[in-house]
């Protein structure tokens, strides 16, 4: 037997055998972690985000019922985040404190309840306190969950995780459009209610329901899952406190948070991304409406379509940027593709196909840019330090929800048009793929 040949039988090393078996069940075990909560979560946040954007749909009936201008329509919309941003470094540190398991349930069952109090609004002062108090009672939830995935998920499987959980934004467009499109249009004037209102009386239903399932469902983190064994709990703790520089990512106190100007950098990148997403989730279908399409559930179906292609490139991308443990580049062409997309669709409503081939591009783009925009900031931070910054991130970002909305409604005032609105929504993902370009890869690239 030559040596090339002895070669090719010898026997492997016991320790190599070790090694190959270990990551095989690390990776088994990831696998059941996956199923068992980002499934879920995924559902939880489905009808978070129907829930507050679901007054885009709304509109179509609740302005001509109400005789509100597109101005107090974009304020009422965008005041929500006023509330959010009040509560939510708050509440994300009482959901640190006190545990996922109950703090997400209270969120999911309050909102679901003051959701459902939309039925009764008549006067935009009463829009507006609701859509405020809405902000106060979801505050929390999306950084929380964020929060949380860092718990189960070390940072070089964290942009498909999250990327998969956000995914719930494109679906909750998906059903939920056409769903609220068909509630709209099928219970007009049912039981003395108008179709907007049935629709709000509805999806706040299933809100509660998950939120009461939550406390029965979900664990805290690693320790508390008994769905795990000692074997896999042991090796995922170790995976997350192996994690590159994690000795020095403890040693951030909350105090140092506010100080580090990495964490407003971060929120500068993230308003910029968010300033795009509720551009387009709150008026898309007056959006689709504006090129001459006629009726809320046709409305509804066609402005799926957009939310069905960004879960394609959502989940390309994300999976591509743990692949090659690349975050910028991977952040930058997903804000170029969104702002080309809203700068050409704007230009193009007077064509139902062309304005949706780019508003389902800007949709890509956009909605591409928030799951992958977490692996920045995670990668420095952790812990309290990690739920004080995602927190305050998250929430100086979604003050552009209160921006995006109420500066198209009153350009839409103004102009009688959408135009100069999207060219204001291009603009600003440019600025956020600049500042993503100017953040270090060594900093983020892990």
């Amino acid at each position: 037997m030559s040596s090339f040949e002895a070669a090719k039988v010898r026997p492997t090393h016991p320790a190599e055998h070790a090694a190959t078996a270990g990551d095989a069940k690390l990776d088994r075990t990831y696998k059941k972690v996956f199923w068992r909560i980002v499934p879920f979560l995924m559902l939880c946040y489905v009808v978070a985000y129907l829930d507050r954007v679901n007054v885009g749909f709304a509109k179509l009936q609740m302005s001509q019922d109400l005789a509100f201008s597109e101005t107090v329509f974009g304020l009422g919309a965008g005041i929500f985040f006023l509330g959010y941003f009040l509560f939510e470094l708050p509440s994300n540190l009482l959901m640190h404190k006190l545990g996922a398991r109950i703090w997400i349930a209270r969120i999911m069952i309050t909102w679901g309840i003051l959701s459902g109090l939309f039925v009764f609004v008549q006067t935009p002062t009463q829009f507006y306190v609701l859509r405020f108090l809405l902000g106060l009672a979801e505050a929390g939830f999306y950084p929380g969950v964020i929060l949380y995935l860092t718990y189960w998920f070390p940072t070089h499987r964290r942009a498909k995780i999250i990327a998969v959980f956000m995914s719930a934004i494109p679906v909750s467009g998906i059903f939920g459009n056409p769903l609220s499109g068909w509630i709209m249009q099928s219970f007009h004037t049912n039981g003395g209610f108008n179709g907007w209102q049935w629709m709000f009386m509805i999806e706040a239903v299933p809100a509660v329901l998950i939120g009461i399932a939550t406390i029965l469902y979900l664990d805290n983190g690693i320790q508390g899952a008994k769905w795990l064994d000692d074997e896999e709990k042991r090796m995922l703790a170790d995976e997350i406190a192996a994690q590159p520089h994690e000795k020095a990512k403890q040693s951030h106190s909350l105090g140092a948070v506010f100080k580090d100007p990495r964490m407003w950098w971060m929120s500068l990148i993230y308003f910029a991304f968010v300033t795009g997403q509720y551009g387009l989730t709150f008026w898309l279908p007056t959006l689709v409406k504006s090129t001459g399409v006629t009726g809320a559930l046709n409305i509804g179906l066609l402005s799926a379509i957009p939310f069905a292609c960004a879960i394609v490139a959502m989940n390309l991308f994300g999976y591509s940027s743990d692949h090659r443990r690349e975050r910028r580049w991977h952040l930058i062409v997903p804000s170029l593709m969104g702002a080309a997309g809203f700068a050409i669709a704007a230009s193009a409503s007077h064509s139902t196909v062309i304005s949706l081939v780019f508003l389902s591009l800007a949709a890509a783009g956009v909605l591409t840019c928030a799951p992958l925009f977490w692996s920045l900031p995670t990668a420095f931070l952790s812990g309290a330090a990690a739920a004080a910054g995602i927190a305050i991130i998250n929430s100086i970002g979604n003050l552009a929800g209160f921006a995006s909305p109420y500066m198209i409604g009153y350009l839409k005032d103004l102009t009688h048009s959408t135009q100069a609105g999207m060219y204001v929504l291009s603009g600003m993902l440019v600025i956020g793929a600049i500042a993503v370009w100017l953040t270090p890869a060594r900093l983020v690239n892990r």
